[in-house]
């Protein structure tokens, strides 16, 4: 589509904007009014919410606009699935500049809306500004369907922990990227495009789990939530996880052992949770650790020892290396 935003108009923007989404049962009123209406079953309504901003979480000159869009969605619908509940609804709020072209956030609202299909949701309303930098904010709902909630705290001594999903990918994907290469294009697509297993969190909650997060700032600090909201010990098993040969190779081309990116890269969305030891787990759940007693403070530990390498994502200080 030719033009700028400044030259489209706030409201010619959002009617180019709203006519290309879907929708799905659980949309009662969608965009076009003063607020969406999304039909909640269990009477509880699961939210999380984010914001992406340009050169922080995104650059387009490493992603389109499609692939932030795909993006932005993937990150809020897996925290949704992570609770055990089933994705609905997203919200979006855009700020972008005038003389942004009009291609960009159309394109952007493709993958929105094209994420929403894959985890059963729909986009149902926002709200469009004008500003000096692309900024994208998200708020996502979903249903628990009469189940309750699987949190953080849960996590008993005797628990397995068994993760479903990619580990280290979106990481080495933003190494390749970094050194201005494009290829293994899968970790370079997983970096531009996670792909969650949103199926996987209500399945889990299904199946007992007993605690639950999305691996969004890596998996040391994201089983660390789990350790301290538990208030147990968590021991990784690094052998359990394996590492396919491809990662080897970006990892020897960089100087990185590829077990950095697996423990402590984040953007995957992978699922991890805990689970009694007698739960008998799907094929797609692969069990790499146990819950343990702590024996001082909550940890996570990989092998029995303390992890001591930097690594993970901070939203004030970017991702370590």
């Amino acid at each position: 589509m030719k033009g700028t935003v400044g030259e489209l108009g706030e409201f010619g923007l959002i009617r180019e904007l709203t006519s290309r989404l879907t929708t799905t049962p659980a949309v009662r009123l969608g965009p076009g009014d003063d607020a969406a209406v999304v039909a909640a079953p269990d009477r509880r309504v699961v939210a999380s919410t984010d914001i992406l901003l340009e050169g922080r979480h995104f650059r387009r000159d490493w992603s389109t606009a499609y692939d932030v869009g795909r993006k932005a969605a993937a990150q809020n619908l897996a925290d949704i699935a992570a609770m055990g509940a089933v994705p609905t609804a997203l919200l979006l709020g855009l700020v972008v500049p005038a003389d942004l072209p009009v291609a960009w956030p159309t394109e952007l609202m493709d993958g929105l809306r094209d994420e929403c299909q894959v985890a059963g949701a729909a986009v149902v309303g926002g709200d469009v500004v004008g500003g000096d930098t692309i900024m994208i904010s998200i708020t996502a709902l979903g249903d628990l369907r009469n189940h309750e909630p699987v949190t953080r705290a849960g996590a008993q001594p005797g628990d397995v922990v068994a993760v479903t999903g990619w580990l280290g990918w979106s990481a080495a994907g933003h190494a390749v990227l970094s050194r201005g290469f494009r290829s293994p294009r899968a970790f370079v697509e997983a970096h531009r495009r996670p792909e969650p297993p949103y199926h996987a969190g209500p399945a889990a909650a299904g199946l007992g789990a007993t605690a639950m997060c999305d691996v969004s700032d890596g998996l040391i600090a994201d089983l660390g939530h789990i350790a301290e909201a538990s208030k147990v010990r968590i021991d990784i098993r690094s052998g359990a996880i394996d590492i396919p040969s491809q990662m080897n190779d970006i990892g020897q081309a960089v100087g990185v052992d590829p077990i950095q990116w697996v423990l402590t890269g984040g953007e995957d969305h992978a699922i991890v949770a805990t689970f009694p030891p007698d739960v008998k787990l799907p094929a797609r759940w692969k069990v790499i650790g146990e819950v343990l007693n702590p024996s001082a403070l909550p940890q996570v530990t990989v092998d029995g020892a303390p992890w001591t390498s930097k690594g993970g994502w901070d939203h004030f200080g970017g991702i370590e290396s």
